[in-house]
């Protein structure tokens, strides 16, 4: 089995790097998030960065990767999108709208109408839309079938009302991507319906919510009776469980993660080669020596895993299960990293992004504290492990 990548690959990688090297701001001290290249959009700076960004990527086409050609795409292979995900994190770049582009339009291609594509494709393909996700609620995050948010039909629409949490970037975007539950006596995965909903819309009020970090890319998002035409209903009405699961099955793929993680590991990494003295017998070093290269093991097999899952997706196959462990690894790998890191800094480890003393810039500390909410987000690790025994081993209940 050939592991590497075509000549033809490769050299898309390096166009993508020097890309990168033209376009961002000579300053440009990279986005800190620990997982997702959408931390920190909530400073208005980050934000015009990243809106400047997202429209040169759409000139190049690169937001619409392996989409179809008649919405904007390249119809590209999803292992050419892996390459471009995985740089522009390693990167620390913004532009990506990583809901909108990553996960919302895969899902559209998949499960929706002629309609809903042409209206919603093209702007996102050329970086001019931004979209949230409008799954979790204050009793309904792991257990994402006690969703309450009700949308009723009333002649040609749905009328929404509820509450959404822990909603990344609502304040940001244009859009959301919305379960809400349409039928309240049907058993609870299969009386929810999915919905495109216009947060522009009358009655939709956003507020801010400050996380561990200092951040405020989280929000609480309210509904009441909000309009939605009957358009916007992604798949058949209460069938939106499934249309859920396409989407969660595009976001814990995302090759980002890998960017991420290796651009890490290089930080700690060559933060201890600066600070390693040559005198010094070598097995006072050792313990660090070792734990990092175990470190660097488990990030090429995350690498692998996520490599596996775009070419299962070009290969037309369902990478649910494989996602899921994916997303399992990938996230417990980085907090592990983010640990070592810490430990290795030691009481300058604590220091933040904003604190001159601070070792590379503060990432280390801004990572350690948001490496805890993404084996939570999109599907706890507990959950993830369900999903792993039942789809993908076929283990009983």
């Amino acid at each position: 089995m050939n592991f590497w990548l075509t000549e033809e690959q490769e050299a898309f990688r390096k166009e993508i790097r020097q890309f990168l090297k033209a376009e961002l701001p000579s300053d440009w001290s990279g986005v800190t998030g620990p997982t997702m290249v959408e931390f920190e959009l909530d400073r208005d700076d980050v934000w015009e960065v990243h809106k400047t960004m997202a429209c040169k990527l759409g000139e190049k086409g690169w937001l619409a990767l392996s989409w179809p050609a008649e919405y904007g795409g390249q119809a590209k292979s999803h292992i050419e999108h892996a390459i471009f995900s995985e740089e522009m994190a390693y990167h620390r770049s913004p532009g990506i709208n990583t809901i909108g582009v990553e996960m919302v339009a895969p899902t559209l291609i998949v499960c929706g109408t002629a309609g809903q594509k042409e209206k919603q494709l093209r702007s996102l393909a050329r970086g001019e839309t931004f979209w949230c996700e409008g799954f979790s609620e204050p009793e309904a995050g792991s257990d994402l079938g006690s969703v309450r948010t009700r949308a009723v039909e009333k002649e040609d629409a749905f009328y929404i009302d509820g509450q959404k949490v822990w909603t990344t970037l609502s304040q940001r975007s244009g859009w959301c991507a919305l379960l809400a539950r349409t039928d309240p006596e049907a058993p609870k995965h299969r009386g929810i319906s999915f919905f495109l909903v216009d947060l522009k819309s009358p009655g939709v009020t956003i507020n801010p919510m400050e996380d561990a970090s200092d951040g405020s890319e989280l929000t609480e998002v309210f509904f009441d009776n909000v309009r939605v035409p009957k358009e916007n209903l992604v798949g058949e009405r209460n069938q939106g469980w499934g249309v859920a699961m396409t989407l969660l099955s595009f976001e814990r793929s995302g090759a980002g993660w890998i960017g991420t993680l290796r651009r890490l590991l290089d930080d700690i990494a060559g933060y201890f080669r600066e600070i390693v003295n040559p005198s010094e017998p070598a097995s006072k070093s050792r313990l660090i020596r070792h734990r990092l290269a175990e470190m660097a093991i488990q990030v090429e097999i995350s690498r692998l895993l996520s490599y596996r899952i775009a070419w299962m997706q070009d290969k037309g196959l369902n990478p649910e299960s494989d996602a899921a462990l994916m997303k399992v690894y990938s996230t417990e790998t980085m907090q592990e990293l983010a640990n070592i890191g810490t430990q290795l800094l030691g009481l300058y480890g604590q220091l933040g992004r904003d604190l001159k003393w601070a070792p590379l810039k503060g990432v280390i500390e801004h990572c350690y504290v948001c490496t805890i909410g993404p084996k939570i987000a999109g599907g706890t690790s507990e959950v993830q492990r369900n999903v792993i025994a039942l789809r993908g081993l076929g283990l009983p209940r």
